[in-house]
């Protein structure tokens, strides 16, 4: 029966790394899994210190199952993704800044090359309205690489092709087509007015969003939390339910399915609304 348990939580728990890794753009075994993650969130953490913490909660966690006569595989195995979730969601959060952050450094790159400046220098003086690490790196990137004597198309482009954010990677892309094909600097001010509007306008589109889908999260949450409180009141109010619950393969099967199941159901739920702002 536990064996079941183990293995219908690790089914729903590989639904859930799906639900949540698997759109990073990382190649097949590049990379660990969580490796830009822990970048973009700026926790600067070796990989195997990252694998020993996640190891000393899963432990941790199977030590307190034992405690209540729980399952501790099922317990442990669960409690080991908590911290890539978490990991993941401060990524998230500091994309969104750094999107933020990037339509000031284009603003302020428009407003400096219009002055007559060259689009490097632009660049400089576009990184310091902008102190988000995670905004900066792939224009300081770029100007480290030209700096040390590539093209700036070519160091452009590189810095671009690191970058996991749709909307940074065409902002570079578009910058490094433009210094590609020559233009003229009252040219490369107009592109770079054009991507100032565009990223402008879709910072606001997301704002928006954001704002129309708070109820709709909310109501994810509160969904989810019927569940588990309809669970506790049948236990109390039926004894039927109560001692299920309360034996072998409630403790083993039903009560870790229905939780991983509740995790997948808000992860994706999560991930449909925040594919809108993209």
């Amino acid at each position: 029966m536990r064996l079941v348990g183990a293995l219908a939580l690790g089914l729903a728990v590989a639904a859930a790394i799906l639900a949540t890794h698997g759109v990073e753009g990382h190649p097949t075994g590049a990379r660990h899994p969580d490796a830009h993650a822990l970048d973009d969130a700026g926790w600067r953490l070796p990989l195997g210190l990252w694998e020993a913490a996640r190891a000393c909660i899963a432990g941790m966690v199977a030590l307190v199952a034992v405690a209540f006569g729980l399952e501790p595989l099922v317990f442990g195995a669960a409690a080991a993704i908590v911290p890539s979730l978490a990991v993941r969601e401060r990524a998230r959060a500091a994309r969104r800044e750094a999107r933020a952050a990037t339509a000031r450094i284009v603003a302020a790159i428009h407003a400096a090359v219009r002055s007559g400046v060259a689009l490097p220098e632009a660049m400089r003086r576009g990184l310091e309205v902008a102190p988000v690490p995670l905004a900066r790196r792939p224009w300081e990137t770029a100007l480290r690489d030209f700096t040390l004597g590539a093209p700036l198309d070519a160091a452009l482009a590189a810095a671009a092709s690191g970058e996991s954010d749709e909307r940074v990677r065409a902002t570079l892309d578009t910058f490094a087509l433009g210094v590609g094909e020559r233009l003229s600097l009252e040219r490369v001010g107009s592109l770079a007015g054009s991507l100032a509007e565009r990223l402008a306008y879709a910072e606001s589109l997301d704002d928006e969003v954001r704002a129309r889908t708070g109820g709709a999260r909310m109501q994810v949450h509160l969904l989810a939390a019927v569940v588990p409180c309809l669970a506790l009141y049948l236990a109390a109010t039926t004894p039927g339910v109560g001692a299920v619950l309360a034996g072998d393969l409630g403790r083993s099967v039903l009560v870790p399915l229905a939780v991983a199941l509740e995790l997948v159901g808000i992860l994706l739920s999560r991930r449909a609304l925040d594919a809108v702002s993209r």
